[in-house]
């Protein structure tokens, strides 16, 4: 090389698209869209930034926290020193900045992602500006941007990265109810969590041109399908001839359709609200609309918990991780079709979304829990092979979610409690099921149980795997039997990415604090449900006998409590997920 090469090498720059030579000054005045193809080069955060904003109008926002490694974290290397490396390639404190700004004159709150930090991944950190950045809209009533370049959430914080996709997306529901405009911007690549998330669940999505976008990434659909994926597939411009994004936009066209967007949404002065409006009176309390008996009226109502790390009266026996692991996949462990005959009485199975499917990895309908209706939905995967694969091992497909969707919200319309059973590995990684909307799917069901105005119990009875987990398990308390295992991803994939292969799983298992008492410890899950001696499958009657006194005792406090604190405390329980937040480190004893 010579003298001159670095030189040379900062005034060209090679097109990822076309492989044509470009001058890079000529690049840069051209927004970094590759003049000769097309092609859209990955912007920096600070660089969309002025790409975007009226200049001068500029505010960054707050981005300092306490430092943060929440699960003590180690693969290949610990988890700070990937976090140093990060801030120093980068200059950015986190994955994501946030400013006020205004665009065409019109103000807004904008949170940018940058994939050059750690995949632009979601972690406890990024959950937390991007929350305080929609805490900040809500307070000015201003409209709310979110620009989305992410990998998926952060594996190096295991569940409490997951619970970011139902803390950023309760703060987009309360937008909502404000009445304030909320779009997301897709950028290449937005994936997984971020996906299945906030980057779908707002008022308006925009895919800017060559954006790609899935719940799943290519990579996998190929390992999992073994088949060669179609042409353009999660591309914008296939995203939007499947109904998925509201427009694809060329980068130098992004600012223009931002800018009329909020001109055509932004109130005028004289009709902004100068208070907030009367409360609605309370209905009564589920307890009352489901004809029990009626509570003493000078009482005050029995809240449930608060939400701290709790403690068991039964301590479970401890297990290495990866046994648990492969205690919670055991193909003779009860599923909910099993909880369903054992725990609950009359059960009345409910089929179909109403949109044209049926999905079999989803069952639900209405049952009795010692007299008192609920609505029960649950995974499905099946004792033999035959069964699991009828019921695509527990994966539910879009239909599945949506079905799901439907019966929480009947349940609402009725007055009726939901208590969901978590069994799955993960949400379908097909290639139909990207193609319906996987990840739109789940985000809708995130942001629909953070504002259900009835009673939510979840319990994670095997497997609870990612972001098709917790489109079930965004409750007002958190159950999770002894054996069962809840992560923001499988052992086997956390071990593929971080360390040199997949045989590294056990250590994976034990670095990613999956099992019942590491989510107790960190305040994701409530209460652990002991099993028996042994394991569940060992003895289905006397788990079911446990699991239904736990249901009861977790159930019937939440009758008493108003829809709308009911609501609020259920928003109360995942806000303290941000990284100021977060309950006890799971390293500390």
């Amino acid at each position: 090389m010579t003298a001159t090469a670095p030189r040379e090498e900062q005034l060209w720059s090679r097109c990822a698209g076309c492989a044509t030579l470009l001058y890079r000054k000529r690049l840069r005045r051209n927004l970094d869209v590759c003049p000769e193809c097309g092609e859209h080069a990955r912007l920096a955060a600070p660089e969309r930034l002025r790409q975007l904003v009226d200049p001068g109008s500029l505010r960054p926002l707050p981005d300092q926290l306490p430092e943060a490694d929440p699960i003590d974290f180690v693969d290949v290397l610990p988890y700070p020193h990937r976090l140093s490396a990060a801030r120093a390639s980068t200059g950015l404190t986190e994955a994501v900045v946030c400013a006020t700004a205004t665009i065409g004159g019109h103000p807004a709150v904008l949170a940018v992602m940058d994939f050059r930090f750690l995949g632009g991944s979601l972690g406890c950190a990024v959950g937390e500006l991007i929350t305080r950045a929609a805490e900040r809209a809500l307070d000015d009533r201003i409209p709310l941007i979110l620009i989305t370049a992410s990998g998926g959430a952060r594996m190096q914080e295991g569940a409490l990265s997951l619970m970011q996709m139902a803390t950023v997306s309760q703060a987009i529901a309360a937008l909502r109810e404000a009445g304030l405009l909320t779009v997301s911007v897709l950028t290449d690549p937005t994936y997984g969590g971020v996906a299945a998330s906030f980057a779908t669940n707002t008022d308006l999505v925009l895919a800017e041109s060559g954006a790609r976008m899935g719940f799943a990434g290519p990579r996998v659909i190929r390992q999992v399908t073994g088949r060669a994926l179609p042409e353009g597939f999660q591309t914008a411009d296939v995203l939007l001839r499947h109904g998925q994004v509201d427009m694809v936009v060329q980068r130098r066209s992004l600012r223009g359709r931002l800018g009329a967007l909020l001109a055509a949404t932004s109130p005028t002065r004289a009709d902004r609200p100068t208070r907030p409006p009367v409360p609605r009176q309370e209905p009564a309390p589920l307890r009352e609309r489901l004809a029990d008996p009626d509570p003493d009226p000078d009482a005050a109502p029995a809240l449930p918990a608060d939400p701290t790390p709790p403690t068991t009266a039964e301590t479970p026996a401890v297990r290495d991780a990866w046994d648990t692991v492969r205690m919670a996949r055991h193909p003779g462990r009860p599923t909910t079709l099993d909880y369903l005959d054992s725990v609950f009485d009359g059960f009345v199975q409910l089929h179909g979304d109403r949109l044209g499917g049926d999905c079999p990895a989803i069952v639900g309908g209405v049952a009795r829990l010692a007299d008192r209706h609920v609505m029960v939905i649950g995974h499905q995967k099946g004792h033999t092979t035959a069964e699991l694969v009828a019921r695509n091992f527990g994966m539910a497909s879009p239909a599945g979610h949506r079905k799901a969707l439907r019966l929480m919200r009947l349940a609402a319309r009725l007055g009726l409690p939901v208590v969901t059973l978590v069994d799955t590995p993960g949400a379908d990684p097909g290639v139909s099921a990207e193609e319906q909307g996987q990840a739109a799917a789940i985000a809708e069901n995130i942001l629909t149980l953070t504002v259900l105005p009835t009673p939510v119990l979840a319990v994670i009875t095997g497997e609870g795997g990612s972001g098709g987990a917790l489109a079930l398990a965004v409750a007002d308390r958190v159950l999770m039997l002894e054996n069962a295992v809840y992560s923001v991803i499988s052992p086997e994939g956390c071990a593929a990415i971080l360390w040199p292969d997949r045989s590294a799983a056990p250590q994976a298992a034990r670095a990613l604090r999956l099992t019942a008492p590491d989510l107790c410890r960190i305040g994701v899950v409530d209460e652990i449900v002991p099993e028996p001696s042994t394991a569940a499958h060992d003895d289905p009657a006397e788990t079911a006998h446990r699991l239904r006194a736990a249901l009861l005792t977790n159930l019937l406090p939440l009758l008493d409590v108003p829809p709308a604190m009911l609501v609020r405390l259920r928003r109360q329980r995942f806000r303290r997920f941000g990284s100021t937040r977060a309950g006890v480190r799971a390293g500390a004893r």
